[in-house]
């Protein structure tokens, strides 16, 4: 199952609002003609979906996006916005050190919502899942005063262990994998009103996440392992609470990309923030032991320390980080 393949099926109709089709007339819009994977043994059209799950456990993550929280139709599109849903709940199966399988949908909007945008955002839905070979499985519709989307993604940890946030141990190394910055720099370029570069715009719109570095990195040994949503020191904060250690990170190893240097130039930002506690980009962090090889395109960044019964903390070149916030806090 391809995002070419699935475009390629999806229905024409897109006229009209929500309020004149339908509940059920949108899901027939959505849903019929696409492609599903091996794993979909019932998919949509029943009272729910049923997913083969032959390692006898299933992975299961949810992420609710708001609009004007977390998405602004007149910063991106609706297939955009589809594909960021997906991500941010595809990537959280992958730091599991999980394969995805299925995404389940609940969508909510005002039933003047034109068909067209939400037709578009299932187009993303169904892209992004495509990318990993995911399908999407069943969801459901109602009312409300804004447009939110919440997804569930499943998946298979193909008979290994979970690899948890509690498992880091003093002596291990931590290393990231994707892109780290990028998005937390083109939400600012879009707060400054410009569109441009779009290379950089387009980072906050449509994150990458490096889905199969999650099960590369369980195979490899990994101890502990995060998606970055939040920034890389708030969510490495979670792995240092949950395994009752201390994380030293060196500022060093974290190359600044030069389209990055240049907006921040631009905006008096200093960017090196933006690779810090910057969220969207669903990097993976991961702790390994010492000794570990790592994964192609895994870097190091930082080490693994007793917290010597101090607070758990996440430090930067030895000193608690003095730059701000340490990342994205809903209810700050």
């Amino acid at each position: 199952m391809t995002p070419s393949s699935q475009a390629g099926n999806a229905p024409a109709e897109t006229d009209g609002t929500l309020g004149e089709i339908g509940e059920f007339g949108l899901i027939r819009r959505v849903a019929t003609g696409r492609s599903q994977p091996a794993a979909t043994i019932v998919g949509p059209g029943d009272d729910a979906a049923i997913v083969a799950a032959p390692d006898g456990r299933v992975v299961a993550s949810t992420d609710v996006l708001v609009e004007t929280v977390h998405f602004r139709l007149d910063w991106s599109t609706p297939e955009q916005v589809g594909r960021r849903a997906a991500a941010a709940n595809l990537a959280d199966i992958a730091a599991m050190g999980a394969v995805p399988t299925a995404l389940l949908v609940g969508l909510a909007c005002p039933a003047n919502t034109p068909v067209a945008t939400l037709t578009a955002l299932a187009d993303g839905l169904w892209a992004e899942a495509g990318v990993v070979g995911a399908g999407v499985v069943g969801g459901d519709v109602a009312s409300s005063a804004q447009l939110m989307v919440a997804v569930t993604a499943l998946g298979s940890l193909e008979g290994r262990p979970p690899v948890l946030r509690g498992g880091a141990r003093p002596g291990d190394l931590v290393a990231v994998r994707g892109r780290l910055g990028w998005a937390a720099a083109g939400l600012a370029v879009l707060q400054r009103g410009f569109r441009s570069p779009a290379v950089v715009v387009n980072a906050h719109r449509v994150p990458e996440p490096p889905y199969a570095a999650g099960p590369e990195a369980a195979k490899a040994g990994a101890t502990a392992m995060i998606d970055v949503s939040d920034g890389l020191l708030a969510d490495l904060g979670h792995i240092a609470r949950a395994s009752g250690v201390r994380i030293d990170l060196r500022s060093a190893t974290l190359d600044v990309p030069a389209r990055l240097r240049d907006v921040g130039a631009a905006l008096g930002a200093d960017p090196r923030h933006w690779l810090l506690t910057g969220g969207d980009d669903h990097a993976l962090a991961a702790t390994f032991p010492a000794e570990a090889l790592l994964p192609f395109g895994w870097v190091r960044v930082g080490t693994v320390e007793a917290a010597d019964g101090a607070d758990s903390v996440v430090l930067v070149d030895g000193r608690p980080y003095d730059g701000g916030p340490a990342g994205w806090d809903h209810f700050a």
